[in-house]
């Protein structure tokens, strides 16, 4: 619903024969005038945007549908604007506004409607094309300067005279007479339409003074510029004058700051170790601690020299190894209005957040467990700038470690940030990289791995798939057959306590965690210098 304050209105309250009416004539809207709506919104109407027939709008005050007074007896479209006459019925609110339109309170009306058809201009305003017209009100304060009642004809019939033309500043004695007379006004149709004659303020600049006073420049644009913000305040109401004066700086209370979502993540909850070696389920003993058996001593076999001699017999040994479960956990205290009143919401925002870092803690465990059950292999990568000869010897001396009481090979090249801008930055005496960078599926000559990219998982080398983690210390470079380091986890746990007597929530994450080194000479380490 738009509703629009009129230019001017006429009140005639008596047929200049004397017989009563109680009608207000005016425009109901100008066209091609830009105002300010209830909403905020600058319109302009275009001439036929209102209908002329169907329907007659009703009349209220103030746009209440519960203050009808009266209805609209006649439209007429003009180039000027949509004229209309109206009917005041004859109720004790009609009475009061038409007492209230002859003493110049309520000199101004304001137009209802549905727009059907709009434009929406550069500027920000919108054009109305169509509309349906729902209601007329009766308003005090206009929305454009010299929106006021200007002649008020009240003549009404008396048995020693007539009284006409009563002044919209009336003296003492005719605003008497009027005030008297007033109850005695009877509703009718009009016999005379007359249009308010608003008095005109020539102190607002056309737009074609305007334009020559910008080309002109200086003082006499200067000079015309005041004048339009001096006729543009005259027009304001409060609230638009409020918007044009007052700055945001001003009114800090009704600004909207709204917060854009999601979260920024500066964090990656990634656990490349225990993701590269996989984790089993945790055993669901009672207990907290579990037997993981190796075979420390195996059966052996051996050639019979002679028969009839005894064979060999070498009893299998199996070491019951404890593990124990470690409980990793982390909590946090929300009031209820955090949980109530953010948005994005905290509560969510702050859960993942520690079951991240309850992740990124077991990875942790993970990676200094398989430091620590290592085996130093005695190989040394001495780093060398276009020599990577020394890093070839220790990996396969590590490789030969693994390889000569097992038959395993390794898997995995385990190594620290640090460790691994060295891989990458290997090249042969040609400056050519050693592990070859993969363009459009094709690998480059010279390789002995590959990279896919600069990501902790794009690498390989002499086959190993590289497990590059934050959390081993600088300088750490394992080789690793993969069965010989087990992981075993349980899943994360969320339980929520109430404290009634602070309003606040209590949350918190655990999960059982467990790692174990089944062989240590599975894990070989190369010194780095």
């Amino acid at each position: 619903m738009i509703r629009l304050t009129a230019q001017s209105v006429s009140i005639d309250a008596a047929a200049n024969d004397g017989t009563p009416t109680r009608t207000i004539t005016g425009i109901a809207v100008p066209y091609g005038v830009a105002a300010t709506v209830s909403d905020g919104t600058e319109v302009i109407f275009e001439r036929g945007s209102l209908p002329v027939d169907g329907k007659a709008p009703r009349l209220f005050l103030n746009h209440s549908s519960e203050s009808a007074i009266g209805i609209v007896t006649a439209r007429y479209d003009d180039e000027e604007g949509m004229m209309f006459t109206a009917r005041i019925s004859k109720t004790a609110q009609g009475d009061d506004a038409l007492q209230l339109a002859l003493d110049g309170v309520l000199d101004s009306v304001s137009v209802g409607v549905n727009p059907t058809k709009t434009r929406a201009n550069k500027d920000g305003s919108i054009t109305v094309l169509e509309a349906d017209w729902i209601e007329l009100s009766m308003v005090p304060v206009p929305a454009f300067a010299g929106a006021i009642i200007t002649d008020i004809a009240a003549s009404i019939h008396h048995e020693d005279e007539e009284i006409s033309n009563i002044e919209t500043e009336p003296t003492q004695e005719n605003e008497t007479m009027s005030e008297a007379t007033v109850p005695a006004i009877e509703a009718s149709i009009p016999t005379l339409s007359i249009p308010a004659q608003p008095k005109r303020e020539f102190a607002m600049p056309s737009a074609a003074e305007v334009l020559a006073a910008y080309h002109i420049g200086g003082d006499t644009y200067n000079k015309v510029s005041d004048a339009f913000k001096q006729a543009q305040r005259r027009g304001q109401t409060a609230l638009q004058a409020a918007a044009g004066d007052i700055v945001t700086g001003d009114t800090p209370g009704l600004l909207n700051i709204p917060v854009l979502g999601p979260l920024f993540q500066d964090l990656n909850f990634v656990r490349p170790v225990v993701s590269a070696f996989g984790a089993r389920a945790m055993p669901s003993t009672t207990s907290r601690q579990f037997v993981r058996p190796t075979i420390t001593t195996h059966t052996s076999a051996a050639v019979q020299t002679n028969q009839l001699d005894p064979v060999s017999a070498t009893t299998m040994v199996i070491a019951a190894n404890t593990v124990t479960k470690a409980t990793v956990a982390g909590q946090v205290t929300l009031s209820i209005q955090d949980i109530d009143f953010t948005d994005p919401a905290a509560l969510q925002l702050v859960l993942n957040d520690l079951a991240g870092e309850v992740l990124i803690k077991t990875d942790d465990i993970a990676a200094d467990a398989l430091v620590a059950g290592k085996t130093a292999s005695g190989s040394t990568w001495t780093v060398t700038a276009n020599d990577p000869s020394s890093l070839i010897e220790s990996l396969y001396d590590a490789a030969r470690e693994i390889t000569e009481d097992s038959n395993f090979f390794p898997t995995h090249l385990c190594v620290s940030p640090d460790v691994w801008q060295k891989l990458g930055q290997q090249l042969d005496g040609s400056k050519r990289p050693v592990l070859g960078y993969t363009t459009n599926g094709v690998m480059g000559q010279n390789s002995i791995g590959r990279v896919g990219g600069l990501a902790y998982n794009a690498m390989d080398v002499f086959g190993l798939d590289l497990v590059v983690d934050n959390n081993f210390a600088a300088g750490t470079m394992l080789v690793v057959y993969a069965p010989g380091f087990e992981i075993y986890e349980s899943g994360a746990s969320l339980q929520s306590f109430e404290n009634p007597s602070t309003l606040g929530r209590t949350l918190s994450i655990h999960q059982y965690f467990a790692t174990f080194v089944a062989k240590s000479s599975f894990i070989q380490a190369i010194t780095i210098a």
